[in-house]
């Protein structure tokens, strides 16, 4: 046996690679996995010759999340997998203190055999009030392949930010995040938080403001709010990281980010695949206001 000594959980994902290795953990923990008629933990080491049952557990959606029709763009679907462009205020699946009226119902009014899928096929998320792309895979097997290539920092995510302040030039900001200690909606920059990475470019400059393009290496929530709040160049609009006093909490009302290019590798036919999505109207019309005031000044 070539797999000799190696962990039962890593050996699994080798045998059935249309599982993630987190699934295959979890079927371990459950003891839906006998090796040998035995239950072993997912670190324990296999010997060769050894005989392994499972029994896996068909994964379906929460029976509560309710069907429900959710305005939202399809910018591209096929048997494996839907991109979408996400309007503000959309939230992505339910959550405390709100059990309807999110992506996640909408997806299953839209295609009810997202119900056989985990999560209706939710890979990653955006924050309710960004707008933007986001991948949704359509069967168990898409749903896998993605999530590992989003482990890998295989799936490109550019976002378009509009922020106070002008940059000299584009940087990276590396630095972990971890929940704020006091206040537990936000995030903050910690020494022992989770690893997170965000490169940066200026696209346009003004007076006091710039349009920046934003690639995320790592996605943890709110990074690109938290990173552009420490580099010292807020998004505009934004309640929670941005300036105090700022106008645009009122006249835009969100925070002025938008997920506007996602590259992902089809999981069935492994072709590299580019999706676009134009800067929505409330966030372009920021922009040619900006132009404006520079032109008259």
């Amino acid at each position: 046996m070539a797999d000799a000594g190696q962990r039962l959980d890593k050996l699994l994902a080798g045998l059935m690679p249309e599982h993630s290795r987190g699934r295959l953990q979890d079927w371990i923990r459950q003891q839906r996995v006998r090796v040998d008629g035995e239950i072993l933990a997912p670190k324990a080491k296999i010997q060769g010759g050894s005989r392994i049952d499972v029994w896996p557990l068909v994964e379906t959606l929460d029976s509560e999340v309710v069907a429900q029709a959710i305005d939202f763009e399809v910018v591209y679907e096929d048997d494996e997998l839907l991109v979408i462009n996400k309007p503000a205020g959309l939230t992505v699946h339910p959550g405390a203190g709100q059990r309807d009226g999110t992506l996640q119902n909408g997806l299953l009014h839209y295609r009810p055999a997202l119900a056989a899928v985990a999560r209706a096929g939710i890979v990653h998320r955006l924050d309710k009030d960004t707008t933007g792309l986001m991948v949704v895979a359509a069967t168990p097997q898409a749903q896998t392949h993605l999530v590992r290539e989003l482990q890998a920092r295989e799936i490109e995510r550019e976002y378009c930010a509009l922020v106070w302040g002008v940059p000299v030039a584009g940087a990276t900001v590396d630095a972990p995040l971890a929940r704020h200690p006091r206040e537990r909606l936000r995030f903050a920059v910690s020494a022992g938080g989770r690893e997170a990475v965000t490169h940066y470019r200026v696209s346009e400059k003004f007076a006091k403001h710039s349009v920046l393009q934003v690639r995320l290496e790592t996605g943890r929530t709110h990074q690109i709010r938290v990173h552009m709040q420490h580099a010292g160049y807020p998004l505009i609009g934004d309640a929670l990281y941005g300036r105090r006093g700022d106008p645009y909490r009122h006249t835009l009302g969100r925070q002025a980010l938008h997920a506007q290019s996602l590259a992902l590798t089809h999981p069935a036919s492994g072709e590299r695949m580019v999706f676009q999505a134009p800067l929505p109207a409330d966030m372009q019309a920021v922009v040619e206001q900006w132009r404006d005031d520079e032109h008259l000044a």
